[in-house]
């Protein structure tokens, strides 16, 4: 069964392509770009990947590990293993320029009964890595981007028919529009006006009310605000990482989730002093508890989001963070993630920002950073420097 049209498929990889050199605008002939690609997103990565040749990047092609493969890494393997680096990798990070990520899984539930901490093991072994990539991002020296593709089990774990998830990715990603490049530098340019009008208001505190929440975040010196910025395809969100330290009162995600082969819903976290003092959820609770007990940042946020729903069309819930943290619908989404920072939100030159400096600044590092959304009506007020209070975001939009 064909999901897109030919024509979708060439504007697709053409976004791709737009999300890359936007994300990092000063590519050159020969950089090296690396496709990570599930075997079900075939069809694009080899799309994706005949444009960069043909415009003389040196493309690096790396199906991702199937469910069997996966599971039985984590099943049968001993902890040395889970931790193994293997030759050159660590050269190969630090060169790399840029990754785009196809994500089309063909399971979402084959690491279910997996010990989470076998999968922590991994995650912390190659933090290191990660971070190569996000030093040379900070330097201008790598970008990237990730997409979804279509698959059955997507489809499934969302209630959806495969033709109806299909639509709801044609339309969030502008696949019918005669130019859908044009159209994302349009929303890019709208976010801008967002973004700097945030900054002119020198918010302190951000406080979040919703029937299931009521939460404060404190922005912290030296944050700006980012989104649409080439990363993810979709993304409509508008982001930055706020000063852990800040965090107090209750958050709530009543969009579920699926991570390491858990199904999650309902998570409540309580926060006090900036760490989650009080876990608990509706389903997979025991797996939210280890997943918070990874590294001492787990429990820490790393990120807090919020999407106007005049610019995302995505209305369904999509078993999939990319397209659920940018959910418009009726009242948009707000999202915070619990773990590793972007230190891009850094407003300062971010060539001279240190590991120290982060630190100081309440920048979370974690190996893990998961993202938890609410689509509830609710109200974000925002205390600026000079003690007044105001609106931001109402009824799913932006009061700008």
């Amino acid at each position: 069964m064909k999901i897109f049209t030919n024509q979708q498929m060439e504007k697709y990889a053409d976004v791709l392509m737009w999300g890359l050199k936007t994300a990092r605008p000063k590519f050159n002939k020969y950089d090296s770009v690396l496709i990570r690609c599930e075997l079900e997103g075939k069809e694009l990565g080899e799309l994706l990947h005949r444009k960069l040749v043909r415009q003389g990047y040196n493309v690096i092609f790396r199906f991702m590990m199937s469910p069997v493969l996966e599971k039985d890494f984590y099943r049968y393997s001993d902890e040395k293993q889970r931790k193994f680096i293997a030759a050159g990798e660590k050269e190969f990070y630090q060169a790399l320029n840029g990754n785009v990520y196809i994500h089309a899984p063909s399971s979402l539930t084959h690491l279910k009964g997996i010990d989470p901490a076998r999968q922590s093991q991994t995650a912390l072994a190659r933090k290191f890595l990660r971070d190569f990539m996000t030093r040379n991002e900070e330097k201008g020296k790598f970008g990237w981007t990730l997409c979804t593709f279509p698959t059955q089990e997507l489809a499934r774990q969302a209630g959806l028919s495969i033709t109806e998830y299909a639509a709801q990715i044609t339309k969030a990603c502008f696949l019918n529009e005669k130019n859908p490049s044009g159209k994302w530098a349009e929303i890019y340019k709208n976010s801008m006006e967002i973004k700097k009008w945030l900054k002119s208001l020198n918010i302190e505190i951000l406080r979040t009310e919703s029937k299931s929440m009521d939460m404060e975040i404190r922005l912290g010196q030296m944050r700006r605000f980012l989104g649409v910025s080439g990363h993810n395809i979709p993304s409509f969100e508008i982001f930055t990482s706020p000063d852990w330290r800040g965090a107090r009162g209750v958050y709530y995600s009543n969009l579920p989730s699926f991570r390491g082969g858990n199904y999650v819903k309902g998570v409540r976290l309580e926060f006090k002093n900036g760490r989650a003092v009080k876990i608990s959820a509706k389903q997979g609770e025991n797996y939210v508890r280890k997943m918070l007990a990874t590294d001492r940042g787990a429990a820490q946020i790393g990120e807090y989001s919020i999407t106007d729903r005049r610019f995302s069309k995505i209305d369904r819930f999509m078993a999939d963070t990319l397209f659920d943290e940018n959910h418009g619908g009726r009242y948009g989404n707000c999202h915070i993630a619990v773990g590793d920072s972007y230190s891009d939100t850094y407003s300062g030159d971010i060539k001279k920002l240190t590991e120290k400096m982060k630190k100081e600044l309440g920048f979370n590092s974690s190996s893990i950073h998961w993202d938890l959304v609410n689509i509830e009506d609710k109200i974000v007020k925002a205390m600026l420097k000079n003690g007044k209070i105001i609106t931001i975001y109402e009824k799913g939009q932006f009061k700008y």
